[in-house]
């Protein structure tokens, strides 16, 4: 075969062949042994106004910090006398301070790799708190979305969006990040002493944490259901509906037709509550099941 021939079949072979898939991330774990929270995610107005830019984790000076997914060290340094460590995941960047860092920029790291430690001093909590954060191009996201069960995947957002999740049930999507305190099924009341059913799914959030729709749906009631708190409940078709407790903030009126992954309020405490958090609750056919097998 002549060799120009070669060349130019050797070319139109590269160009067709198909580009390598994007890898996906997997969703973040902790950052730190503790899962607390201590300031939640309060995105400013725009690029330069005043707000929360990530999220408040409670910590104790010199305890270890993990990055939450693979990536490659894009900064190890200081911003402002601040020593930050900002990792890229593909697609977005996680950052980490005040921390002093043991790594270099160019290394790659591992889901729960020691990247360095929580530093005392230029902290903007009362007391130490590693302040993590979420960006994708020049947008803040919050962390909490990716925290906890690990339902989630980080995506490039110039490639092809991945198929959904698998799960048991799959028909909903989960109302906020942040892990399981307490599961659908019987048990004693923390505040009664009782022991019933726990019609619902607790998902440990700060007060504040948007609450999304888990499905597309119009919403029936919107308002103070007595221990439940203030309350939303959304009908999706003829035969599903979700409800969503302790709120602190109602968004949607009755009436209102919502989208699945739509900020319909912000939780909180109200009601007969320990602390903040979302009280999640699904039925079918007019009976209570648990929420995970949907999600």
């Amino acid at each position: 075969m002549p060799l120009r021939l070669a060349c130019v079949l050797l070319v139109i072979s590269v160009l067709l062949a198909p580009a390598p898939a994007a890898a996906s991330v997997p969703g973040w774990s902790w950052p730190l042994e503790r899962h607390e929270v201590s300031g939640p995610f309060d995105p400013p107005a725009d690029r330069y106004a005043a707000g929360h830019r990530g999220i408040d984790l409670s910590g104790v000076v010199g305890d270890r910090v993990r990055a939450v997914a693979p990536g490659r060290v894009t900064f190890a340094g200081q911003v402002g006398g601040v020593p930050v460590v900002t990792i890229d995941h593909g697609g977005e960047r996680s950052t980490y301070q005040p921390v002093a860092a043991r790594v270099e920029v160019g290394d790659a790291v591992t889901a729960r790799q020691v990247i360095g430690t929580l530093q005392g001093e230029h902290s903007h909590c009362p007391s130490a708190c590693l302040h993590l954060g979420r960006r994708s191009g020049e947008d803040y996201l919050d962390p909490l979305d990716l925290l906890g069960a690990g339902r989630f995947v980080l995506v490039s957002p110039d490639g092809d969006p991945p198929p959904p999740p698998a799960g048991a049930g799959g028909r909903l999507v989960r109302p906020v990040g942040g892990p399981v305190t307490s599961p659908f099924g019987m048990r004693v009341h923390p505040l009664t002493g009782v022991r019933k059913l726990h019609d619902g799914t607790d998902f440990a959030v700060p007060c504040g944490t948007p609450v999304r729709a888990a499905a597309g749906g119009t919403v029936t009631a919107a308002g103070s259901a007595g221990a439940y708190g203030r309350r939303i409940t959304i009908r999706h078709g003829r035969d599903l509906e979700t409800s969503y407790a302790h709120l602190s903030v109602v968004s949607v009126p009755v009436g209102d037709p919502v989208t699945a992954g739509e900020v319909i309020g912000r939780s909180g405490t109200t009601g007969l509550s320990t602390g903040c958090h979302l009280h999640f609750m699904v039925r079918e056919g007019g009976a209570l099941t648990d929420p995970m097998s949907s999600l």
